[in-house]
């Protein structure tokens, strides 16, 4: 039998986040004075997607960057949180 390759899902949630601030603060800081509250999905390659409507955003920033390439954020919060 052949040993699994592992997948160390916190040390990658850890490296995701440091990588989406940096995206962040580059590329969707700009976009505070004039579109704050709104979300930006950002794409490891710079490319930017504006909108209001997160759920919306999320399957548009899915089917252009791929599930786990982008970071997803609203434009001027630190945090965003939801109760599901």
């Amino acid at each position: 039998m052949t040993d699994m390759p592992t997948f160390d899902l916190d040390k990658w949630m850890e490296e995701r986040s440091r990588k989406d601030d940096l995206l962040y603060n580059k590329y969707g800081k700009p976009f505070e004075a004039e579109h704050k509250g709104e979300f930006v999905a950002i794409g490891d390659d710079g490319g930017v997607i504006l909108g209001k409507d997160d759920a919306k955003l999320l399957e548009k920033a899915i089917a252009r960057f791929g599930s786990g390439n982008f970071a997803l954020r609203r434009i001027g919060f630190d945090t965003e949180g939801r109760w599901l």
